[in-house]
């Protein structure tokens, strides 16, 4: 190496401390955001949290909303790979399954595993985007994310000969869109008690009923 020319270099333990600093992070600022709302977290009080300098928490993910964000995004996928959720082994199983009714129940259990990471999340969001444009923009972008996927799952239906012709398939994809919703499920079983087991059988009965010929 010549003189003077500095290396690009990064060493794999560096490499695994930032991202642990990162999911540090991100685990505090989901527990503040689920326990006292968007409004009252703030970057200071993440920092504290996460044993952090505030400098840290913007370097290492960003603002508020992308704090947010990204625990949202991690909380669905149940980790922090970089790999969307429709791409996923057990998503892509499920998809591939050739009876309707399995299908749906298995994509219904999958929902509840979602949700009962999200929910607290999604419902500090909910509150957030009411004030916040910000907030409300990432709600809208979550919103068509979970359209898109109830897409995919009314035309792996369509493709099966499956779809109830009761409803159009928009209709069929907002039905399926609305049972993604994680404030279905806090509805259910944080305001009202159910348990998850009997949500998730509920929700995969729903389906088939409402969708299958």
């Amino acid at each position: 190496m010549q003189p003077g020319v500095k290396r690009d270099y990064q060493s794999p333990l560096r490499t695994s401390q930032a991202e642990e600093t990162r999911r540090t992070i991100v685990s505090a600022a989901l527990r503040l955001f689920v326990a006292d709302g968007y409004g009252a977290t703030t970057i200071d009080a993440v920092a504290s949290a996460a044993g952090v300098s505030r400098k840290t928490v913007f370097t290492a993910v960003g603002g508020k909303v992308e704090l947010l964000k990204t625990a949202l995004d991690w909380a669905v996928a149940g980790d922090d790979r970089q790999v969307a959720v429709a791409d996923r082994p057990r998503m892509r199983a499920v998809l591939d399954l050739c009876d309707p009714t399995q299908l749906l129940v298995a994509w219904a259990q999958l929902m509840v595993e979602f949700d009962e990471r999200v929910a607290g999340a999604f419902r500090a969001l909910e509150v957030a985007a009411e004030t916040d444009d910000d907030a409300r923009r990432l709600l809208e972008e979550s919103q068509q994310q979970r359209l898109d996927g109830a897409r995919e799952v009314v035309k792996r239906l369509a493709r099966l000969g499956a779809l109830t012709n009761a409803m159009s398939r928009a209709d069929a994809a907002d039905v399926v869109w609305l049972a993604a919703d994680p404030v279905l499920f806090d509805r259910l079983v944080r305001t009202r008690g159910w348990s998850v087991e009997s949500f998730g059988t509920w929700l995969g009965q729903t389906l088939t009923t409402q969708l299958l010929a």
